[in-house]
């Protein structure tokens, strides 16, 4: 009888919960993404896999909201009033990027001051990986296979053993492609995302040589416009300062149900 509540009680509480909800101020989407467990990390076999890329199960124990694309021009100019953009003639609807980890903590305090919907903050990087695969186990999530017409990476450096393709050389306006499972835009490509971790080496694995993983960096997730097709792999890690800045260096919000 207990076990059969509980159950009666979840169902109650995922019906009461809006599958999208929509930030007042900037008119941001917002997806639910579902509790669960998943693999991080990658099996042996994926092409350009990385040694740091342990397989272990992560359980992701409460439902959030995730940006369904990444922070726009737009988005970022109506809580800033300004627009630190590279690639400013892409457009309002084009990603946000030339931003740092701290541009974002500044952004985030202003956007929880002002926005009639508080709680916005960055996804973690387990968060970020799970709502890629959106409950696939390959490369891209539902496939190990990722072409320029599905997402915009550098199409000059395909995965292993795949077809070159398109090299756009600027992000593209968010939504180009279709979304993942989860009605998520833009998780492979376009603009790498920062998420809320500290670099640290999984269970298991050791610390990379490469001097680009160091305590000292933050975790960014789903490669570029500008970087190839292994770049955009869900388990892919990859770092930066937090001072750092770049024409592709982007943000995805998250937020906690209310």
């Amino acid at each position: 009888m207990r076990a059969a509540a509980t159950l009666a009680a979840v169902i109650l509480l995922a019906a009461a919960v809006p599958r999208t909800r929509v930030d007042p101020l900037t008119k941001m989407p917002f997806v639910l993404v579902p509790a669960g467990k998943f693999s991080m990390g990658t099996p042996d076999g994926e092409p350009q896999r990385e040694a740091q890329e342990v397989p272990h199960r992560v359980s992701i124990a409460h439902p959030f909201y995730l940006g369904i694309h990444e922070v726009t021009q737009r988005e970022w100019s109506a809580v800033t009033r300004t627009n630190p953009a590279h690639f400013q003639s892409c457009g309002p609807d084009c990603p946000i990027e030339n931003v740092s980890y701290l541009d974002v903590t500044e952004f985030l305090r202003r956007i929880n001051a002002r926005s009639g919907w508080k709680g916005f903050r960055l996804p973690t990087e387990a968060e970020w990986e799970y709502a890629c695969r959106a409950g696939g186990a390959k490369a891209f999530g539902a496939s190990d296979m990722l072409s320029t017409d599905e997402a915009n990476f550098d199409g000059e450096y395909p995965l292993t053993g795949q077809s070159r393709g398109l090299n756009r050389a600027s992000p593209l306006r968010v939504g180009s492609f279709r979304p993942n499972a989860w009605g998520l835009f833009d998780m492979s490509g376009n603009v790498w995302e920062w998420t809320s971790d500290d670099y640290a080496p999984y269970p298991g694995a050791t610390v990379p040589a490469n001097p680009a993983f160091t305590a000292d960096r933050k975790v960014i997730r789903g490669g570029s416009w500008l970087f190839g097709a292994d770049s955009a792999r869900c388990g892919l890690r990859y770092t930066h300062r937090p001072q750092d800045r770049g024409p592709s260096l982007g943000v995805r919000l998250a937020h906690d149900l209310d």
